[in-house]
């Protein structure tokens, strides 16, 4: 599935000399999804066929139309200001949620953009953004979809006191660990059916 894209894509990241992790860094995903998406194994959503286009300055048409759609899987969106920490959560996630489309923003606005065109079933966010509140973007989240599953995620535990009144699932201290993840996903407000990767070994 999916074989021609992930060629395409493969042969324009290697014209323009980045590596897999680079490209990775770039997008703020993690560098297995790269390496998916090449392969055909998995197909990025138009939101980062975008992203890639303007990495590898490609045209989107080329891109867009090779990718075809996409089946179902669950969205999750992690959002901090940090670069590290935001590379470290989406790898974390990745390997506790394997099988959901995992979207990672550095800023509020172009989160909320994500979630106005995608179906977000879980967001774990940092309270303290720069230039923005946390608190007010779990808000904003919830108004375009009241069935969004937040987690604050943060280094501070006095922030949780304030977290509580926006209607959350969750909070979590930094750094996010997929015990923890795999944790808070059994107290979700709307629970969601998310494979771990120790389901999928099992069933293989």
């Amino acid at each position: 599935m999916y074989k021609v894209f992930g060629k395409t894509l493969k042969e324009l990241r290697k014209e323009k000399k980045i590596t897999q992790q680079e490209l990775a860094d770039r997008l703020f995903v993690d560098r297995s999804s790269v390496a998916s998406w090449e392969t055909g194994r998995r197909i990025p959503d138009a939101i980062f066929i975008s992203r890639l286009c303007k990495c590898l300055d490609a045209d989107p048409d080329l891109l867009l139309g090779m990718a075809g759609t996409r089946g179902d899987s669950i969205n999750v969106l992690v959002v901090d200001d940090e670069d590290i920490i935001l590379r470290g959560d989406i790898s974390v996630l990745h390997k506790a949620l394997p099988t959901a489309n995992v979207a990672g923003f550095s800023n509020g606005s172009d989160a909320v953009d994500y979630a106005r065109k995608h179906p977000i079933g879980l967001a774990f966010l940092d309270i303290h953004l720069i230039g923005a509140n946390g608190l007010e973007l779990c808000k904003e989240l919830l108004a375009i979809n009241a069935i969004t599953n937040v987690i604050f995620v943060t280094a501070h535990i006095e922030d949780s006191y304030e977290a509580w009144d926006t209607g959350a699932s969750g909070f979590m201290l930094k750094p996010l660990t997929v015990e923890s993840i795999m944790h808070q996903l059994t107290k979700l407000r709307h629970p969601l059916a998310i494979p771990s990767q120790s389901a999928l070994e099992k069933n293989a």
